[in-house]
């Protein structure tokens, strides 16, 4: 496996002013995996979600790479990593693995694991195989149990991964034209520069495939999140953050109370103008809560020497 610093080598349509940051690349075994590493200290790590990629978190690396060491990927499929003709590939166990051997790669240990969305069974999925490797958790409208039973889970993904659902996602790009607007209180923080990250990152309908795939697996995942729901004693004793959105149309306040009821160690704030992505929507109110939360529970904030 090879890591390399491609500097500069990466789409003209990726705003230097909007993600300052150091393209890297890492030859993960299904396919190469774009990643950004930021500033030194104890390891913030950012994980997606549909259809996003580590452009959703740009507020916070800018804020946090003078204190911390920062590191986002972009799963296979998404942002500007690989795309791979092998659908298997697509399944978050699959992206769970790659995110494990980036962490592995990079020897990143005492970790701060920050996550919405998809992020959350696949970033969990790396907590209770290695507990000892992350220090906390934030959690922004995310999930990581079986949802196979609840008929707001079961519908979407049933009607996303129909013949009709994966049309419109590869053809129209959905998820980035439609979704993503209604998932958020204001869809005016959906700038049209901010969008066209998130469309030129799904710029065909190939391309569009790990996106097209995440919906069925919200109940064809149910084995492999079921266990990481089994073992999430490994990780409801971290100290945890949550961060959610009221408005968003994905995750409910029922979804919340399940993680206020599993956590034993957390603080929650809610953002009731907020709805699917927080660090996109109030950027600034995150970093002040995420801030907050790692000087007073985590306590591993220091200066690059």
């Amino acid at each position: 496996m090879a890591d390399s610093n491609h500097d500069g080598v990466r789409p003209k349509w990726v705003s230097n002013e909007l993600y300052p940051f150091t393209s890297r690349f890492f030859d993960a075994p299904r396919g190469r995996i774009h990643y950004v590493d930021e500033g030194q200290g104890a390891p913030l790590v950012f994980i997606h979600g549909n259809p996003s990629w580590s452009f959703e978190y740009r507020h916070l690396i800018k804020a946090f790479r003078d204190s911390y060491r920062c590191v986002a990927l972009d799963h296979l499929g998404f942002g500007l990593s690989d795309r791979s003709q092998n659908y298997k590939n697509y399944h978050p166990a699959a992206h769970a693995e790659t995110v494990a051997a980036l962490m592995d790669h990079l020897k990143l240990d005492k970790m701060t694991l920050v996550f919405s969305d998809w992020g959350g069974p696949i970033a969990l999925d790396f907590a209770r195989k290695n507990p000892d490797r992350v220090a906390g958790i934030v959690i922004m409208n995310s999930w990581c149990w079986p949802v196979n039973w609840d008929l707001h889970f079961l519908q979407f993904s049933l009607f996303m991964s129909s013949l009709l659902g994966q049309f419109l996602i590869r053809r129209f790009n959905f998820f980035v034209n439609k979704v993503m607007p209604k998932a958020v209180g204001n869809p005016m923080v959906l700038t049209d520069e901010v969008m066209s990250h998130y469309r030129n990152a799904q710029p065909t309908a190939t391309a569009r495939s790990a996106s097209a795939a995440f919906p069925g697996y919200i109940t064809g995942a149910t084995r492999w999140l079921t266990e990481i729901w089994n073992d999430r004693a490994a990780f409801t004793n971290k100290p945890a953050l949550v961060l959610w959105g009221l408005k968003d149309i994905a995750f409910r306040r029922k979804e919340l109370e399940t993680w206020k009821s599993e956590l034993k160690n957390h603080i929650a704030q809610e953002f009731p103008e907020c709805g699917h992505f927080p660090a996109e929507e109030d950027p600034q109110a995150v970093i002040t809560h995420i801030r907050s939360f790692l000087e007073a529970n985590t306590n591993h904030s220091q200066k690059p020497i």
